[in-house]
This record gives structure tokens, sequence and C-alpha cells, in this order.
């Protein structure tokens, strides 16, 4: 590990030594504040996989960003930033994993001109989120080159680290199949260079967002994860429960309730959840009651993302020095691989 100028990470977080390790890659865009679909659906997962001893880097994706949002980046420094704040917060340790930001790792970029090469328009026209996003983004002028190409730039991310494992979700699967086919026609052609990361799905609950349509930013019903204990109440007690419970008195059907999807994602107790299971069918706790139970396992699980996000707020420097050391760490792979990569493809160098 390099030097990290003079920051004790341990301040936050403990160190993990002399552990077998599986290397593994993953990235989000930065796109504004993470919420708590992020921490469950994902950043739970990283930090997991972190804590099983594995070699991990997780980066900010910005240049994926700029594929549907290159027509407004006056955040773009700023989000970036904030999304390393948020790794650290939830627990994302650099200590134990490779924290970096993409655009700063040019190898990424050689790489993806690379394989671009390999790769034809009609199979990226059939990744099934292409079309989908041109739909759902019809607003946006998204018909670009590199729109169309960002699933080769995410094999470049995944292969320039010759990442074993990738934690995505199913929308995910696909590019990672792609990410194979790639790697498997340049062993193929040139020379066998990298390895087939496989597919690492987590189970995770199906979260809506607090009015119980999609989570999204854009409807406003999403809860931050650095929302504060206040906000927090007065986003979870005007929730919708189990449309049949009009009165206290009336029984409930707790798979119907939005309330209980997030119970199940906040609640560790087995016993506890099957006595809020069992009060909401029996009409023993009334819906209000059973907000205040969540309320109280969401902010046990919170706390210690508050408590870190308070710390880093005041030490700033210490998102700057993650990110200079991680791209350094990054860095170093990076080149090993595209050293490789350019002997394989016979150019000079």
């Amino acid at each position: 590990m390099t030097e990290n100028a003079g920051v004790n990470y341990g301040i936050i977080f403990k160190s993990l030594e002399g552990v077998e390790r599986l290397r593994i890659l993953s990235g989000m865009r930065p796109t504004g504040k993470l919420h708590i679909g992020n921490l469950l659906g994902a950043l739970d997962s990283w930090v997991k996989l972190q804590d099983e001893g594995n070699e991990d880097f997780f980066f900010v994706a910005d240049w994926h960003m700029l594929t549907t949002g290159y027509e407004d980046i006056s955040n773009l420094s700023n989000d970036t930033k904030i999304l390393v704040r948020e790794f650290l917060a939830t627990g994302v340790d650099p200590m134990k994993s490779v924290i970096f930001v993409q655009s700063h790792i040019k190898e990424h970029a050689e790489l993806y001109l690379l394989l671009s090469m390999l790769v034809s328009l009609g199979r990226l026209e059939r990744v099934p989120t292409y079309k989908e996003q041109l739909r759902e983004l019809k607003e946006r002028n998204i018909s670009t080159l590199g729109f169309l190409g960002y699933p080769a730039l995410q094999a470049a991310d995944i292969l320039v680290y010759n990442a074993e494992g990738v934690p995505v979700g199913e929308d995910q699967a696909f590019h990672l199949e792609l990410t194979r086919e790639i790697a498997r026609k340049f062993n193929i052609l040139y020379k066998r260079t990298f390895k087939e990361p496989k597919t690492l799905l987590s189970k995770v609950p199906k979260l809506l967002g607090t009015d119980g349509r999609k989570m999204s930013k854009s409807y406003g019903n999403t809860i931050s994860i650095d929302t504060s204990e206040k906000e927090l109440k007065k986003m979870v007690m005007p929730m919708m429960t189990d449309p049949a419970r009009k009165r206290r008195t009336d029984s409930g059907t707790p798979e119907k309730c939005n309330v209980w999807t997030y119970h199940l994602a906040f609640e560790t107790g087995k016993e506890n959840l099957k006595e809020i299971h069992e009060g909401c069918m029996k009409a023993s706790i009334g819906c209000v009651d059973c907000k205040k139970i969540l309320l109280e396992s969401m902010k046990k699980r919170l706390e210690p993302v508050w408590e870190r996000i308070e710390y880093i707020d005041k030490h700033p420097e210490i998102v700057n020095d993650v990110i200079r050391d991680g791209d350094k760490r990054a860095e170093s792979v990076a080149c090993e691989t595209m050293e490789k990569v350019r002997d394989a493809m016979n150019l000079l160098h």
C-alpha cells in the first residue's frame, strides 16, 4: 500500500492484514447524494466483500456520467467528491479497498479504444438498457457514440484491473456477459491476457420510494443517507401503509405494505420482525407505532453513517487524500495491465 499523505484512516476504520484476496471491481456515477437504496443495493455488498478480505477497487464513474449527462457538468467535480465522501461514510475503507476516480486513470480510455475494435455496432445496440434508456431519457440528446459505446467502456473499466468478480444488479448482468465475450475474443485473437470476471449478484430487498412509487430522486421520494433524524421522521411518518387498515383495530397484510419492506431491509432481529408481522395481522400494533419502530431501526443503521459524515466534513482534506492515494494504487495496476495488452497486440512500446 502506498503512502496516504499522513492521513490516519484508522480514526474511522480498522485495518485488515494478511488475508488471501480475490480482486473485485465496481463503480458508481456521481449524480448527487446517495440514498438508502444505494446503501442497501450496492454499498452494503461492497463493504461485505471488502471485509471478507478481497482486493477491492471501487471508483467514481465520472466518464460514465457524461454518457448521459454531458450537457450539464456544472456539479460534476463537486459530486465526485461527495460520492467519495459517502463511500467512506458507508464503510468503504481506504485501508482495505482502492478508491479512485475513473477519469484520473487514462488507461481506462486507452483500453476502451482498443477493445472497441472487437465489438460490433449490432452487438452494442442489442444491450437491453440501450433502447430502454433511449426511451426513458428521450428529453436528452444521447444518440451519441459515447452512449452507444458505454458497455465497452464498462468492459475496459473491469478488464484493466483484471477483476475476478463484479458486484452488479440484475439489470447490469448482461453488460458483464459482454465483458466476458470481449475478454474471450481478445484472448483467442491475440494472447491470453484477461480473466473472465464473474457476476456477483447480491440479494437485497426491493425498496420503493416513500410514496410507494419507484425510488427516484426526480420523484422526491428518496431518503438520503446523510438525512438528519428530524428529516428522516418527516419522510417516514407519512408513508402509505396497507390500505385495508383504515382504523387502528383493522387487521392488515404486511406484504401489501411499503413500510413492511423497509422493516425487512432495516430490522436485523428475526424475532422483532415476527412480532411486527403478527402485530399488523392481529391489529395489536397500529401503523403509527409500526412506523416508530421502523424509525428506530433506520436510526440505528444510519447513525454510524451520520457520525462518519460529520467527521469527514470537519476534515475535508480526507477526501482529497483518499482520491490521491487511490489513484496511485489504481494507476499502478492499470499500467501493468496495459503493458501486457500492448505486447499482446504487437504495439510498439
